[in-house]
């Protein structure tokens, strides 16, 4: 058996293991090949992606007194003014022209 030390591990990363069914397998290395890809990398950039959208869509937030306090002060202020997005948001679209 290999000794891997820590430095190896650290650089290499962690071994995540999946199981699907062959359809699915094969499904993905059709799309990660597409890509260029080998089906590690497209499988942990899907994952990364989805991952993050799911986090960034959060709608409950858990806050004590202190931090909702904070937060619900931040929300109350009246935003900076900002001409370009007061003009990008006026502008009307190339569509409806």
């Amino acid at each position: 058996m290999r000794n891997t030390s820590t430095t190896d591990r650290t650089v290499r990363g962690v071994t995540i293991n999946l199981r699907a069914d062959t359809a699915t397998r094969t499904l993905i290395d059709r799309a990660a090949e597409r890509l260029g890809k080998n089906r590690s990398e497209f499988m942990l950039e899907a994952a990364r992606r989805e991952a993050m959208t799911v986090l960034l869509d959060q709608r409950l937030f858990l806050l004590d007194d202190k931090v909702y306090t904070q937060f619900t002060a931040a929300l109350d202020q009246a935003p900076t003014e900002n001409r370009r997005l007061r003009r990008l948001l006026t502008t009307k679209a190339a569509w409806d022209k």
